[in-house]
């Protein structure tokens, strides 16, 4: 997928906040340390370091949600993860996102640990991050 695209997606799917534009996925995607998953509706960017890799955005199409495209480009991403010798995957989560939580849970990520007011969603608000990790190797 090439950045707008992506970007496109991202502004769709992320509506509890401020999304990725195409010039920040062209940042991301300029750097050989990122892996981008996709499948037709649904995308995974992950930035590796040595044995452990961060998922810095995950999204899909929102007419294509609850069908399986996420969950396939997570799969896809975690067996390319694996090939690079990845052990670790990461993530940040906002607490006040229960689906993205409850996806993340079902394949298999738990919580391990909190970052407080993390998230800015307006002036006086604010969100935390769940920091969510699985092991796959």
């Amino acid at each position: 997928m090439i950045p707008d695209r992506l970007a496109d997606i991202c502004a769709r799917a992320y509506r509890h906040m401020a999304p990725w534009d195409a010039t920040a996925f062209e940042a991301a995607l300029a750097q050989d340390t990122t892996q981008l998953t996709c499948t037709e509706h649904a995308f995974v960017l992950a930035q590796v370091v040595l044995d452990e890799a961060e998922i810095q955005a995950l999204a899909a199409d929102p007419d294509f949600q609850r069908k399986g495209e996420a969950s396939r480009a997570l799969r896809n991403c975690i067996d390319r993860l694996t090939q690079r010798g990845v052990t670790r995957i990461f993530l940040e989560v906002a607490a006040k996102n229960t689906p993205a939580r409850g996806f993340y849970a079902r394949h298999n990520f738990t919580q391990a640990g909190i970052r407080k007011g993390y998230y800015r969603l307006s002036a006086q608000e604010t969100d935390d991050a769940i920091i969510m990790t699985r092991e796959i190797a």
